[in-house]
């Protein structure tokens, strides 16, 4: 399973052996089954959410930003993946997809600083005038 879904068994004979014998099984993405493990592991989420409340961090979020981080998403991702863990519950595999998948989208609202180039420039070669006046 290299792309991380799951699968189930259709037809007849199917993996517990009943049906007829020359009818292969086949196999079927199944969509309502939960994923054997989370996007990232719990202590990824603790960590960040740990992080995140640090005095450091809050100071340097308030300088860049002008307000506190609110740090409850983490929380709540953590949680989230104890429960997809421990108990298979597909709200909380629901509930954390949507999480990651949201924090995805935030992370590239954001546009470039600098607008990237296609070419080196046509002079790139030739050494830098660092010596001269302007």
């Amino acid at each position: 399973m290299a792309h991380g879904g799951s699968w189930r068994v259709s037809g007849e004979g199917g993996a517990e052996g009943g049906g007829s014998r020359g009818r292969a099984a086949r196999l079927i993405p199944s969509r309502s089954v939960v994923r054997p493990q989370p996007p990232r592991p719990c202590e990824d989420y603790w960590w960040e959410w740990k992080h995140c409340r640090g005095l450091r961090h809050a100071f340097h979020h308030y300088y860049a930003h002008g307000e506190l981080p609110t740090c409850g998403r983490w929380r709540e991702d953590y949680e989230a993946c104890r429960a997809w863990e421990k108990g298979r519950a597909a709200a909380a595999q629901e509930a954390l997809c949507k999480s990651e998948r949201a924090r995805v989208m935030e992370n590239q609202k954001y546009a470039p600083v600098w607008t990237l180039r296609k070419n080196p420039p046509p002079d790139w070669y030739l050494p830098l005038d660092q010596d001269k006046p302007n």
